[in-house]
């Protein structure tokens, strides 16, 4: 399987791998624009942008793209997160360069018809609301809040129901045209693919598009800090962040092993020592999130009420004892589970264009699979020991609680535990 890239006059890049054996592939733009590039009064604006892509353009209505795709037996769809918007279809590879042509139209021509804004707008009101009568999805918003308080970085991606309300067909060509010019836009292709075949129908629907006129990107600025919702509720919702790497620093990795032997599966620490051991809770976890300029370690659980506190104090110590007490045999578990993970990732046509799009964003380039093992096996045990000192002794907390959380101690206290 090889890589191959190419990029337009107009700064457009194109990345395929051909998986020989395979008789489908996965295909789609990626958009480096996000929740993040929104200015407040934009805020909820890419998400909506993301549906009324699929609501109809000038030669397709929003019926005939679905039938298109779906009558060749494929499948399309998208999504926003804070630093992208992605655009994909699956298909089997004869019927690439019509998901090709789908996707390129719903991007070059959307007709943001009146009537359709009006209908999607009354659907993502309906999934906010969803978001908002689901604890353990609301609750990552309340944290991303808290950590980056009153910044792009901070905001929900869904946005607030009053600026969904408000939005307007000419907000959305303004958006498109800052944010959707060719040199953000990363065309990816994995499976049966022909990269040369691919480069000339981009180079015929994209090659004439002139580049965008955004600013500057917003940094990312982590404070930490509280949100606290108490309601009755049967379950006690928490979530903990601590400041992180952005995903170019060196240590990423190590931020990443950490996160697993934390909290990474039922081997891991928390998992053993919260449920396992102590039956404080049913689901808790850690993960990383990482950004151009910042990320995050964040952990979650769900408990009773009356064993908040219990729980809380827990989380804390097994922050304080990993780097005093990490052994090879644990490292060596993440490894694996990181190594796994990946790999087996990277058997799917839709896996492979998905890290194709996400590391040529990141990098430019697309790292082999071999690099990025050695990378994870670069790590050290005085690595992550150092890391999860830092970690504890510059912790600035954020903390979100929803439900029965009148007991839980707050950031301050969080704060003084780790660092003690």
């Amino acid at each position: 399987m090889t890589v191959q890239t190419h990029r337009l006059s107009n700064g457009l890049r194109i990345v395929t791998e051909h998986m020989p054996g395979l008789q489908s592939a996965a295909v789609g733009v990626w958009v480096t624009a996000g929740c993040r590039h929104e200015s407040v009064e934009q805020n909820g604006i890419a998400h909506f942008l993301e549906h009324m892509a699929f609501k109809g353009t000038g030669r397709r209505s929003a019926l005939q793209i679905a039938e298109e795709i779906e009558d060749v037996g494929g499948y399309i769809n998208a999504y926003t997160s804070r630093e992208m918007t992605a655009y994909y279809a699956r298909v089997l590879g004869a019927d690439v360069p019509l998901a090709l042509d789908v996707i390129a139209d719903i991007l070059q021509d959307p007709s943001f018809d009146p009537h359709e804004i009006e209908v999607e707008r009354g659907v993502i009101l309906q999934e906010i609301g969803q978001a908002h009568d689901t604890p353990d999805d609301i609750i990552f918003d309340w944290l991303q809040e808290v950590s980056f308080p009153g910044q792009s970085m901070g905001r929900p991606i869904l946005g607030p129901p009053e600026r969904v309300a408000a939005f307007t067909r000419g907000d959305f060509l303004r958006f498109t045209k800052a944010h959707y010019g060719p040199e953000r836009l990363i065309i990816a292709a994995s499976g049966q693919v022909d990269h040369d075949a691919i480069v000339r129908q981009v180079e015929a629907a994209f090659g004439g598009a002139t580049r965008g006129g955004d600013g500057p990107l917003e940094g990312a600025r982590y404070s930490g800090g509280e949100r606290r919702e108490i309601k009755d509720l049967e379950q006690a919702h928490i979530a903990l962040s601590l400041e992180g790497p952005g995903y170019r620093a060196d240590d990423i990795y190590t931020s990443q092993l950490h996160a697993a032997i934390l909290g990474g599966g039922m081997s891991s620490r928390l998992f053993q020592e919260a449920r396992e051991k102590r039956g404080l809770c049913y689901t808790i976890f850690a993960q990383t999130a990482a950004y151009a300029d910042s990320g995050a370690l964040m952990i979650y659980a769900g408990t009773a009420g009356d064993s908040i506190a219990a729980l809380s104090k827990v989380v804390t110590d097994e922050l304080r004892r990993l780097p005093e007490t990490v052994t090879l045999a644990e490292l060596d578990r993440a490894r694996a589970q990181m190594k796994a993970g990946m790999l087996m990732g990277l058997e799917s046509p839709s896996g492979r264009a998905e890290r194709l799009a996400r590391t040529t964003a990141i990098w430019d380039r697309v790292p082999t699979p071999e690099e990025t093992v050695a990378r994870i096996d670069a790590v050290t045990l005085e690595d992550i020991r150092a890391f999860g000192e830092t970690l504890c002794t510059t912790a600035r907390p954020a903390q979100a609680l929803y439900g029965p959380v009148a007991a839980a101690p707050d950031h301050d206290v969080l704060r003084a535990r780790l660092a003690a």
